[in-house]
């Protein structure tokens, strides 16, 4: 019964031939807390109400709750003197909320689902959940017009600010791969640093010690990457290696739009460039190719300005795409254009079968007439 809960979210939790989306469960998951995360809604609701519509007690079902919200089996919020719950999906969820509990049997478990059914599922709608922030130094482009792609500002404002340890570097380095980039890189904001911190998830840091971590980021040669909303709720550094979202693009070869929003596109001053190659060794996706001088595949070209702060003659600017596509309002809206895109692919995919059963049949029966 969870298992199909979860999979009834935009990410959702596709079955396997392996049953290993039921091992994930069973590890994270007592039978009765299975039977409690099923009664919650995607919205949040105080206990009061689930209580009403589940039958339940609601004393004990706040006590249930609480417990799993402790685990990162639910997610919890607090407004104004309430505390509110909701169902947490796998994905921005279960998954990241178990970074600190996450041992070597877990971590083979991720892995393989991922490599079996999950890479799948992240791409099968065709809308990136999440987006590209530039490099701040690189932008050229009037950020009064565009205040949420000012990183460092957004992140200066930030009511509350968490860090955690990369939940993908940390599956890798158990499962014998990973790489030897910063680890504790993973931010959050808001009410979900509220959850992160509370859960012991991850620690309270200043916006101060938050710009610091981007900086050592940018170093490192990460990815800045959000939920492909306006709000800052989020911010993942993200290797090339490790990154459940750029593994599907450097090792798969499978589209970038599948998996991020490329707000920017970095540009060549083809004058300026000396044609060192700098570019090329930083770009995390292979998008720059060294001829006379540097050429960007601009369908490749993630816009995260790696690039442009690696060049000494400053000669890469980092470009709004003229065909870009704007971030979500919400993440409501976002959960329901990937439901609306996965329902066309499955169309699209019925479609082609019939087609290619019927071809069959009618190439049959010509066949028998003959």
């Amino acid at each position: 019964m969870l298992r199909e809960f979860l999979d009834g979210f935009p990410l959702g939790f596709p079955a396997t031939a392996s049953g290993v989306e039921i091992r994930i469960l069973r590890k994270l998951f007592s039978p009765e807390e299975a039977e409690t995360a099923v009664l919650l809604s995607p919205m949040p609701e105080e206990v009061e109400r689930i209580a009403a519509r589940s039958g339940r007690d609601a004393e004990t079902l706040a006590e249930m709750l609480e417990t799993m919200s402790g685990k990162g089996l639910v997610f919890r919020s607090r407004h104004e003197g309430r505390t509110l719950y909701n169902a947490a999906p796998f994905m921005i969820g279960l998954y990241e909320y178990s970074v600190g509990k996450m041992d070597g049997e877990l971590a083979a478990l991720y892995k393989e689902y991922y490599e079996t059914a999950y890479l799948e599922e992240m791409g099968a709608s065709g809308v990136p959940g999440f987006r590209v922030f530039p490099v701040a130094e690189s932008i050229e482009a009037d950020v009064t017009l565009y205040p949420f792609l000012d990183l460092v500002e957004r992140v200066k404002e930030a009511r509350v600010i968490s860090v955690a340890e990369c939940i993908c570097r940390k599956e890798a380095h158990l499962t014998g791969g990973g790489c030897d980039r910063p680890m504790e890189t993973c931010l959050s904001f808001g009410v979900a640093a509220e959850y992160y911190i509370e859960n012991g998830i991850g620690r309270e840091i200043s916006p101060a010690e938050a710009i610091a971590i981007l900086e050592e980021a940018d170093g490192a040669g990460l990815v800045h990457a959000g939920v492909n909303t306006r709000h800052l709720s989020n911010i993942c550094n993200c290797c090339p290696c490790c990154c459940a979202s750029m593994k599907g693009i450097t090792r798969e070869g499978m589209d970038k739009h599948l998996f991020m929003n490329a707000l920017f596109e970095a540009v060549v001053d083809e004058d300026a460039c000396t044609a060192c190659g700098d570019c090329v060794e930083r770009c995390p996706v292979g998008a720059i190719a060294l001829e006379d001088t540097a050429r960007v595949d601009r369908g490749k070209c993630l816009g995260c300005g790696l690039c442009a702060g690696a060049c000494p003659g400053k000669a890469v600017r980092m470009l709004l795409r003229d065909d870009r596509e704007e971030p979500f309002d919400r993440v409501l809206h976002m959960g329901m254009a990937i439901m609306e895109g996965k329902r066309k692919a499955y169309e699209g995919k019925k479609r082609s079968h019939d087609g290619v059963e019927a071809g069959g049949a009618d190439a049959g029966s010509m066949h028998g007439e003959g």
